[in-house]
């Protein structure tokens, strides 16, 4: 079975809309930093939150310099959610995109195929909080009935597993309302604003929210035995994802960036959450780095240290986009066309051989 393994012309662009303004902000930063304007070959990859905890691993290579010394000039741009990041990468805007995997199946169905190619985690890193103005109405997505959830995006990964988790306790798609609320301080806002009940996030949106009171963790999925309880078995998230065609073109080029990756995952599970922080953009952490290392440290258990795979974790995505998804309950996956390890195997064996 198959197992394939320009910153002045920016500043008018971005002022085209707010989304927009999102990804341009930080394509300009990235030419500042590390891997922006050398030399080595280009590559463009698209991220759903640079500053996401669960999607880490993208600027950390970038500032280990782990691109550079593969000879990669990667330029890391950035938009609100995965499902944005998805829009990039389909519409040739860009090489790659960091997000989740569960947006290969999805695409799949839709007569797109693209594949993972190093995954960076075998649990989703999400977290369902509610408002603290709510904690005595909701206990269990049971309770979901009549709620307004916030999601990241409409079409998210946050937005999938929302679903999901309604409907395995009784709550059908249509009796709540998801809002698109983002991540960071516009989440936290519309939780204390009450313009949503409860909502599903990450870190370090749920450290932060944590800190100020503002809500409580009903389902905490960053770990697999989080994910293992809430979804039934391990759940692939957070990957670099390509255009098959593309891949299949830039074999040698994608290898270098799997190897890139696959560094920094190993680097990461050698290394304390304070010891990471600190290679992080000092931005990151919003001016409370014990706060953002320790947001680190929730989240560190969701990610390989190789980015292959986990055995069974396709399977188990697929289950629950079909719970809910119509698309994908009537149409039969190929899940062999939605990943390799082809590329995450050969580098765990240079990494394995290189120690």
């Amino acid at each position: 079975m198959r197992k394939r393994t320009r910153i002045a012309s920016l500043t008018t662009a971005c002022l085209l809309s707010l989304t927009s303004l999102t990804a341009c902000a930080n394509e300009v930063a990235s030419h500042g930093g590390s891997g922006g304007g050398g030399k080595g070959t280009k590559v463009k990859i698209m991220v759903g939150g640079l500053d996401k905890v669960i999607y880490m691993p993208a600027m950390l290579t970038q500032r280990l310099g782990y691109f550079d010394a593969e000879g990669l000039n990667v330029e890391l741009l950035t938009e609100p959610a995965g499902a944005q990041a998805e829009t990039a990468l389909v519409s040739g805007q860009v090489q790659g995109a960091v997000g989740f995997y569960d947006h290969t199946l999805d695409l799949q169905v839709k007569g797109k195929s693209v594949e993972s190619v190093v995954q960076f985690s075998h649990a989703p890193g999400e977290v369902e909080v509610v408002s603290a103005k709510k904690t005595g109405d909701i206990h269990s997505p049971g309770d979901f009935k009549g709620r307004k959830l916030g999601v990241t995006g409409l079409g998210s990964s946050t937005d999938f597993l929302t679903k999901y988790l309604a409907v395995k306790h009784g709550v059908q798609v249509n009796q709540f309302s998801p809002v698109a609320v983002g991540a960071g301080p516009t989440f936290i806002a519309a939780l204390q604003k009450g313009s949503i009940d409860a909502g599903m996030t990450t870190d370090p949106t749920v450290a932060t929210i944590l800190a100020k009171k503002a809500g409580r963790v009903l389902i905490d999925m960053r770990t697999p035995e989080g994910s293992q309880e809430a979804l039934g078995g391990p759940y692939p998230s957070s990957s670099l994802y390509m255009n098959t065609d593309w891949v299949n073109g830039h074999k040698d080029t994608v290898q270098k960036l799997v190897n890139a990756f696959v560094k920094t995952l190993n680097w990461m599970s050698a290394h304390s959450a304070e010891e990471i922080a600190a290679k992080m953009p000092s931005d990151y952490s919003q001016g409370d780095e014990k706060l953002y290392a320790a947001a680190i440290k929730s989240t560190l258990p969701m990610f390989t240290k190789d980015g292959i795979m986990p055995a069974r974790g396709p399977e188990t995505v697929e289950k629950v986009l079909k719970a809910f998804s119509p698309n994908i309950k009537n149409a039969d996956v190929d899940l062999d066309k939605t990943y390799t390890t082809e590329f995450a195997e050969k580098a765990a064996q240079q990494e394995k051989a290189a120690k």
